[in-house]
């Protein structure tokens, strides 16, 4: 019997293909060129879309270390917390660096124990607005490194590298005003004047060893009549208001492309996107990861600020300087924005014109968030006067704010709004032992500061002469003859 392959429907001759056998040779072919072709594009996509690499973003971190201490414990003292409540005859344990407790009648073995009698405690000021290091003293153009003026967006600067570590001021807010902790901004000449740095207000070498750890950045903004000024009178935009928000609209639409530009890079690789170092910072801010404190005046202003951020998605951490607050508490309140505000200055400028001494309080009142400030080298050294102010104009108007409710101003509020307030602004257990022992209330313009601890080191001592930060600026000047 003839097997069927021999069978003349079967027959294979030279040249020619049955129909099935030419289907299945066609199929075959598509499937080996597939393949061939996958297994071609495979390692050329592994050997040329690279890993992203993303860039370094914070090239220029904090070396703080904290001074050392000892076990301290102040008794017989009136303790106001830092976030709202007070203590009469109440005690305060700090040793390596951080609170331990914070009550009355407490004790604790091998500690150093002072008596505060008729004194009182509090956490160490903070204050969200100074240009100390930047505007040093003595204050002449040769020190004068707060505004780069040169555009009306220069977010690629960082305030952080015009720091004078050396710069008096610091010693000066730290023994006269008990400042612990302040941010540096750049001034307010642009629309867009850079980064801030968080500093704790000890004495080094570098501003690298002044900077807080893990605080995040800020940005400077502003608004109003500053900005329009100096570029009008250089015949550029931005010399009207509506030029101000015309420029930082198309300054965050381009932000908006680099950042989607680079989250892609960052998550698929491949070919890194152009830098640019202004758009990082603006980047920054839109990630969520730097905080924007915008100076302005006006209430309309601040409202149309915050729609602004609403159609770009950032937010405004606070407003500085913000003498029309007051005026729309209700919305500020609604876009979580505080207010960082003087007690009474006002009148210098039209901005600043419509002002009330209740400002802080009519804020606090509504349940927005507020704070006071210095903007001065010398303010900043009687920021607890500053509340005070603010305390008694409070009361006079009829509202009942209690000094425990008016210290959170200088305390847990402005550390809240640096991103620090996890850690340091209010006498808590395991937060920073940042203290300030005063001579009497510091409600009162007779009172100042008679012992200050950073991170339960102390830096500051009235009745030590040893104890009393002078910079190595003011340790000697050149003698006659002396090479300049």
């Amino acid at each position: 019997m003839r097997s069927n392959r021999y069978s003349p429907e079967n027959k294979i001759v030279p040249g020619r293909l049955t129909l099935q056998a030419r289907l299945l040779t066609i199929l075959a072919a598509g499937v080996l060129g597939a393949c061939a072709a996958q297994a071609d594009e495979a390692p050329q996509s592994a050997g040329t879309r690279a890993a992203p690499q993303p860039f370094d973003r914070n090239p220029f971190p904090s070396t703080y270390r904290p001074y050392g201490g000892q076990p301290t414990l102040i008794t017989n003292v009136t303790v106001l917390d830092g976030e709202g409540a007070r203590i009469d005859n109440g005690a305060v344990l700090f040793r390596d660096g951080k609170i331990v407790a914070v009550g009355q009648n407490l004790s604790a073995d091998g500690a150093q124990v002072i008596d505060g009698q008729g004194k009182w405690v509090t956490p160490g000021v903070i204050d969200v607005h100074s240009h100390l290091g930047n505007y040093p003293s003595p204050g002449v153009d040769a020190h004068s490194d707060g505004n780069e003026a040169t555009a009306p967006i220069t977010s690629e600067v960082w305030a952080e590298h015009s720091v004078w570590p050396q710069d008096p001021g610091f010693s000066r807010a730290l023994a006269n005003g008990g400042v612990t902790t302040l941010q540096i901004l750049p001034g307010s000449a642009n629309l867009m004047g850079g980064r801030s740095v968080t500093l704790k207000n000890v004495y080094a070498r570098t501003m690298q060893g002044m900077k807080f750890p893990g605080a995040p950045y800020g940005f400077k903004m502003a608004c109003g009549e500053n900005p329009k000024r100096v570029y009008g009178s250089k015949g550029r935009i931005p010399s009207t208001r509506m030029g101000n928000v015309a420029v930082n609209r198309a300054t965050w639409a381009k932000a908006a492309d680099y950042k989607r530009k680079w989250d892609k890079y960052e998550e698929d690789g491949g070919d890194p996107p152009t830098r640019d170092i202004q758009l990082d910072t603006l980047r920054g801010v839109l990630s969520g990861e730097i905080l924007v404190h915008n100076h302005c005046y006006r209430a309309d202003e601040m409202a149309i600020v915050m729609d602004m951020a609403k159609e770009f998605g950032y937010r405004v951490t606070a407003f500085h300087h913000a003498v029309e607050s007051y005026k729309i508490a209700d919305l500020l309140k609604a876009n979580q924005t505080c207010s960082a505000v003087w007690a009474d200055w006002y009148g210098f400028k039209m901005e600043s014109y419509d002002a009330v001494n209740e400002n802080l309080a009519i804020l606090e009142n509504e349940g927005a968030c507020a704070m006071i400030h210095s903007d001065d080298a010398n303010g900043i050294q009687r920021l607890n006067q500053e509340v005070a102010k603010v305390w008694h104009a409070a009361r006079r108007a009829g509202m009942n704010i209690s000094k425990e409710r008016a210290w959170t101003w200088l305390a847990i509020r402005p550390a809240q709004a640096l991103g620090v307030g996890e850690v340091t602004g209010s006498l808590k257990p395991g937060k920073m032992a940042d203290v300030v022992l005063w001579n009497g209330d510091p409600f009162s313009v007779y009172t100042r500061p008679e012992r200050v601890w950073v991170d339960g080191a102390l830096m500051y001592d009235m009745n030590n002469p040893q104890m009393r930060p002078v910079s190595d600026f003011e340790l000697g000047q050149p003698g006659e003859g002396d090479v300049k």
